[in-house]
């Protein structure tokens, strides 16, 4: 499926990713897959604590297997060393804090893009909320190296509006900032043009390889997977994770596929392994159908 200009839609409307084998196969087909992945929600299920998001010990063997056979990358809200312990897998290539922490592939600092000289920053935002937010019962600060974490996943629905509306504030008091809402959280971060999809092309321009031999694959289901999604068109494939029909069905997507959870990005991965194995396109294509 060839898309050729920047375009989006609802979640609900995007083919199933696992009926689609056939179709995702020729595109592979001559080509090496370039793997990117984010982790709570996709990799892992979202859990009521960052902590508590624990890899599946059958998705680790899948993404070794995977690693062994092309570039696997992760790239995550998460800090690099968090995400890292979260898998526990060196063959990867780890991307922290929404792409502001990269790790590149000979384990050099990749670019940071401004992230560090905004932590002052950051640390008075983290100071303000704590005191505002204080007595908020179920809030989570979450402090990261070059992000701050909001999370009202156990914060009463209607009192919501208190953390927009102390976010707002912060934010007048530290213009060099800007907020990304994602899935019960509001993640404050360097006012730069730096996300997940210029990550991804970077990490892609590193690899040096030509642009007809590989076919990027990113796979996410946060509102900050929408960047790189929005980078691949054209050039690779995009699968949004998560329930578009019921939870999400008024979201729209950049991605071309879905896929509706973690079990099932490991099924989509294990297809991955089979035809980079050099598997019969068909075969792996029925089972990954079979997994739906």
């Amino acid at each position: 499926m060839a898309l050729d200009a920047p375009r989006s839609r609802p979640i609900r409307e995007l083919p199933a990713a696992q009926r689609c084998g056939v179709e995702i196969a020729a595109r592979l087909s001559g080509k090496r897959a370039a793997v990117f992945l984010d982790y709570d929600g996709t990799l892992a299920a979202i859990a009521e604590h960052p902590d508590l998001a624990l890899l599946d010990p059958e998705t680790r063997t899948v993404m070794r297997d995977l690693a062994e056979r092309c570039f696997v990358a992760v790239v995550s809200g998460r800090d690099v060393d968090d995400v890292r312990a979260k898998i526990g897998l060196e063959a990867l290539v780890y991307v922290g804090s929404h792409g502001f922490d990269i790790e590149s592939p000979d384990g050099r600092a990749g670019p940071q893009q401004g992230g560090a000289e905004h932590r002052p920053a950051l640390d008075a935002a983290e100071a303000a909320l704590r005191e505002r937010l204080a007595s908020l019962p179920g809030l989570l600060l979450e402090r990261k190296r070059f992000s701050l974490a909001v999370h009202s996943r156990q914060v009463a629905e209607e009192r919501e509006s208190e953390i927009a509306n102390a976010v707002e504030d912060v934010l007048a008091e530290q213009p060099c900032l800007a907020v990304v809402r994602g899935k019960k959280v509001f993640e404050l971060r360097p006012a730069v043009d730096w996300h997940k999809g210029k990550a991804v092309l970077w990490l892609l321009q590193f690899l040096g390889t030509d642009a007809q031999e590989i076919l990027p694959i990113y796979i996410g289901d946060d509102i900050t997977d929408e960047d790189a999604f929005q980078a691949l068109q054209g050039r690779g494939l995009g699968i949004v994770v998560g329930d578009g029909v019921s939870a999400e069905s008024s979201r729209v997507s950049f991605a071309a596929y879905a896929l509706a959870g973690p079990r099932q990005v490991r099924a989509f991965l294990e297809f991955l392994v089979a035809l980079q194995r050099g598997s019969d396109a068909k075969d792996a294509a029925a089972q990954l159908e079979a997994c739906a």
